[in-house]
């Protein structure tokens, strides 16, 4: 496997030029056949806009919807809880504006292929697990609030969206990032089947927070996210809500392709 990091120039605040889309495999599954073989894909490439709360499952899903439809998949809190770990690592101290800015132009982000997924590099360290560690997401929806961090995110994010063909995950990408992605959907589950899957994906890393403690900071991202001032999570006027709290990642995989299909078949109509 070529493990060399994908998508040229990276996400160097340094190089403000356009990053290439990245390669994906397919993913076998009936509906996408049909979508795949169904012409209005061929016809027109789009940008989907995955919104909504913490461990609803966004990134699972837009990472299967990607390999689904031959697209890219951008996870932007992978973006976000890499920043946060640069900063906690070299204790930077985020409520000065200037040393933030000073950070945030030390910071290089690149994505690479695995066979489990696309991985984040932070300066060219893969970074995929030690993101996803209990302190870091203590600190991510503090740090994500901050002005400086948010706008040069949304900056990257945008470059990478250029080429269309992409799937991006995260909290603002319909109402902020891409509010004319020609579809947007709002995924969303009750908050404790969240804390249980949650739950169940830092027992099986080998972590051992309690459920309550779980539970507790999902509703304290929860709260941070919706009521931050810069780019609050909230459903844009025209996503689609996908409630997916009884659903597996393959229900709500196959209900996610249905919109695709709906949303393509509805801007091949005559204006």
């Amino acid at each position: 496997m070529d493990r060399r990091p994908i998508g040229k120039p990276s996400l160097d605040p340094k190089n403000r030029s356009t990053t290439q889309c990245l390669p994906v495999c397919g993913f076998v599954v009936s509906l996408a056949l049909l979508l795949k073989h169904n012409f209005l894909l061929a016809l027109k490439k789009i940008i989907i806009a995955i919104d909504g709360h913490s461990s609803c499952g966004k990134s699972t899903l837009a990472k299967e919807l990607g390999k689904a439809l031959d697209y890219a998949y951008i996870s932007t809190g992978d973006m976000y809880r890499a920043v946060t770990l640069y900063f906690l690592e070299n204790d930077v101290d985020w409520k000065n504006p200037r040393e933030v800015e000073a950070a945030l132009q030390q910071i290089r982000l690149d994505f690479r292929p695995e066979a489990d997924g696309t991985h984040i590099l932070l300066n060219g360290r893969d970074v995929h697990e030690d993101i996803r560690r209990m302190e870091v997401a203590r600190h991510v929806s503090e740090v994500s609030a901050i002005p400086e961090v948010r706008r040069e995110m949304v900056r990257r994010q945008r470059l990478l969206g250029r080429q269309k063909g992409i799937v991006m995950d995260g909290r603002d990408i319909g109402t902020v990032v891409f509010p004319d992605a020609e579809l947007k959907i709002f995924l969303t589950a009750d908050v404790e089947e969240r804390a249980r899957r949650r739950f169940e994906e830092l027992k099986a890393k080998g972590l051992n927070p309690s459920f309550e403690e779980v539970k507790a900071n999902l509703e304290h991202r929860d709260l941070l996210d919706s009521t931050r001032a810069d780019s609050p999570l909230k459903k844009a006027p025209d996503a689609r809500v996908l409630d997916n709290t009884h659903l597996d990642a393959r229900k709500t995989l196959e209900k996610a392709l249905q919109m695709v299909q709906q949303r393509l078949q509805e801007l091949e109509k005559p204006a």
